[in-house]
């Protein structure tokens, strides 16, 4: 087939859309549209490389950004029951507002008064130059940088001590009085590094203010990923945990409940994607992803019974997410009932495509999907439209073989992405500057299914395994005859 205007899959354009960069499941990616703009659930049934999985994340792309943090905070009447605080997008950022604030201004040492820069430790007392704190002898005339002032009359004697030792004798911060106007301020001098911080009055309020709120940490950050891979999560992982603490959360040698705090997989989704491949691998679990989708909000307990964090409970940790989840058409029945019917009560069930029509328009994707899968890749050349024809070949020949569609192209494009990068990793071991037809004839020998090379080696599978076998083995009746299941071979 040939196509006008391209030479290679470099002239060929990638959607910006993310889904539209999906190839053939277009009943999937009108649906999942409608998901995104209304929050709908999704479950994607079919076989595995169809693009599930990318759906689901392309979906995220297309919800708004999330507006709210999730935080745990101290609870002092009762620390092992932390309470959740939910913070809106503007409160954070108004939050960010008022802790830069609080950080005051840097000057350098020479800008703040000499006395202040002497307690500090960047200016000599002796000779008035001025270097780090850190170095506890004066660079210009090699006196000890220490203060006399308030000491006693054994004050030299442990200032030369301290020099010994490496102490310092001055201090990290200084508080005084400064005229402001006709007004007298309090104000403070901290070290910093090279420089030194300056907070007014208005920002040790603003300090005090924010010291008087109970500690917290953030467990879903304002700024996340919208879209949580869940596949194969362990319990832990998806519903979040307590992390143990060997001397069981003591207020002087432990580390607070709050603190070890873990959100789990339902709770970074909330308003996000939570994508779930395999769903049905989850078994009892899926219980709990239907309670989260059910009230939109599941607690975080320690869930090992051994450890310290088995007593700390945190409710009402929000989870309104979106599910994608996905299984092949075998697994189907062992979703749990109830969590398919919230599924579908509150969103749709999609059959995915295994093949699409063998046309222009849909070769034309298959040159699409090629240059996706060489810009996703990064490592191989672009491809020549000789080389792309032979892999849209290859596309018609497995849709014949695999799901018995003539004039048709397979949709189970994971392998086909495979054969791409044998033939993109042929072309760079033999310095090509695009991956041509012959590298691909190349890739086609070497990257097939092993049942495949087998039927050619040993005409079908019951003689391959029949060959690996042992004399006993052979003996024993166990591999010969019918008793294999694959004995009428693999073709």
């Amino acid at each position: 087939m040939k196509f006008e205007n391209v030479e290679s899959t470099l002239d060929v354009k990638i959607p910006s859309d993310p889904l539209e960069r999906v190839i053939g499941q277009d009943e999937a990616v009108r649906i999942a549209k409608v998901a995104a703009r209304q929050r709908r659930n999704l479950l994607l049934v079919g076989p595995p490389g169809v693009g599930k999985s990318m759906i689901g994340q392309a979906l995220s792309f297309l919800i708004p950004k999330p507006e709210h943090e999730v935080r745990v905070i101290h609870n002092p009447r009762y620390p092992e029951r932390p309470f959740v605080e939910i913070k809106s997008r503007a409160q954070v950022e108004q939050e960010e507002e008022d802790m830069n604030a609080a950080e005051g201004y840097l000057v350098k040492p020479e800008d703040v008064p000499p006395d202040v820069a002497e307690r500090l430790g960047y200016r000599c007392t002796k000779c008035g130059f001025i270097s780090i704190y850190t170095e506890t002898t004066c660079p210009r005339c090699g006196q000890p940088k220490v203060q006399n002032v308030n000491q006693g009359p054994f004050g030299d004697m442990f200032n030369v001590l301290g020099q010994a030792l490496g102490v310092q004798n001055n201090q990290e911060r200084v508080t005084t009085t400064r005229k402001y106007g006709e007004k007298e301020e309090v104000i403070e001098y901290e070290r910093a590094n090279e420089m030194i911080r300056v907070l007014d009055e208005r920002t040790l309020e603003r300090k005090r203010k924010m010291d008087r709120k109970s500690p917290s940490k953030v467990i879903v950050p304002i700024n996340r990923n919208t879209f949580i891979l869940a596949t194969g999560a362990s319990e832990t992982e998806l519903l979040g945990d307590v992390r143990h603490d060997p001397y069981g959360g003591h207020p002087q040698l432990g580390t607070s409940p709050y603190e070890r705090v873990i959100a789990g997989s339902i709770h970074e989704a909330h308003e996000g994607v939570l994508f779930i491949d395999e769903i049905t691998h989850l078994g009892e679990l899926q219980r709990s992803i239907l309670t989260a989708m059910q009230e939109k909000k599941f607690p975080i307990t320690g869930r090992n019974p051994q450890s310290a964090g088995a007593s700390v409970r945190v409710d009402n940790v929000p989870t309104d997410f979106i599910l994608v989840a996905a299984c092949n058409i075998q697994d189907l029945q062992q979703i749990l009932s109830p969590l398919r019917s919230r599924i579908s009560g509150n969103g749709y069930e999609v059959l995915m495509e295994v093949t699409m029509p063998y046309n222009e328009k849909n070769a034309y994707r298959y040159l699409q999907f090629i240059s996706q899968e060489i810009n996703s890749d990064g490592k191989i050349p672009h491809m020549t439209v000789e080389g792309a024809s032979l892999i849209i070949e290859e596309g018609k020949r497995r849709a014949m073989i695999v799901d018995g569609k003539e004039n048709a192209l397979t949709l189970r494009l994971r392998e086909l992405g495979g054969l791409v990068r044998a033939a993109g990793d042929i072309a760079v071991s033999l310095n090509h500057d695009f991956i041509e037809k012959k590298d691909v004839i190349e890739a086609l020998k070497i990257y097939m299914p092993v049942e495949e090379k087998i039927a050619k080696v040993y005409g079908n599978m019951g003689n391959a395994i029949s060959s690996e076998a042992t004399a006993s083995q052979k003996m024993s009746g166990y591999y010969g005859g019918s008793s294999f299941p694959y004995a009428d071979g693999y073709r």
